[in-house]
């Protein structure tokens, strides 16, 4: 087998450059309202040189993607069995705040592709993202039976997590436009409600 040789410094600049205009690009109008061209002149090179790196509009949506799912399935890999159930749940909730937060491009992001109807990521929805959800609705439903969760349907609940956090990425707009906040002022007041709703829900009465 041929070795492949390392990118330069310059190679390895110039794919993050043309990653991070595709995924303004893609976030902001979508994969189909995106172009090569707007692509290009974002990240200052030439259509030709940026086809050097990626082939096609597909091939910068698809490693965006890739990149995405392994931050986006992170928090909840990380939901321990041997914690405390409301904690561990709560932490997911903030964790998800914190990627919207922190990752409003990339949830935008995934909420195009998903709104397509997933055309890139369907293998991942319903394989990785299926297996780890399933996996965490099992644990779910374990701490309900034995009484240290409040009775609750594991897959909606993780459902309704996604909604309540991503949905301060995913309607920005909207958001900062209901509460002109100072910067991101409003996540504070989200992750102290969130915390609450959460909270009060889920512990047994």
């Amino acid at each position: 087998m041929e070795d492949i040789p390392p990118r330069t410094r310059i190679q390895t600049e110039n794919r993050r450059r043309i990653l991070d205009a595709a995924l303004d690009a893609f976030s902001a109008q979508g994969f189909r309202g995106a172009t090569l061209d707007q692509i290009a002149r974002a990240a200052g090179l030439s259509k030709p040189n940026l086809l050097y790196y990626f082939p096609s509009k597909e091939a910068m949506h698809i490693a965006l993607i890739e990149a995405l799912m392994d931050t986006w399935l992170d928090p909840l890999r990380k939901l321990d069995p041997e914690g405390d159930p409301v904690d561990e749940i709560v932490g997911y909730v903030l964790r998800k705040l914190d990627l919207a937060r922190d990752f409003p491009r990339e949830s935008r992001l995934f909420a195009n592709e998903i709104v397509q109807g997933a055309p890139n990521i369907l293998p991942h929805i319903t394989g990785p993202l299926k297996t780890l959800v399933d996996d965490k609705a099992t644990l779910i439903a374990g701490w309900s039976r034995s009484g240290r969760l409040t009775p609750v349907d594991p897959h909606h609940l993780i459902f309704s997590i996604w909604a309540t956090t991503q949905h301060y990425a995913d309607f920005d707009a909207q958001v900062r436009g209901i509460l002109a906040p100072a910067n991101d002022a409003h996540f504070g007041d989200a992750r102290v409600f969130l915390e609450q709703l959460y909270r009060r829900a889920l512990t047994p009465g």
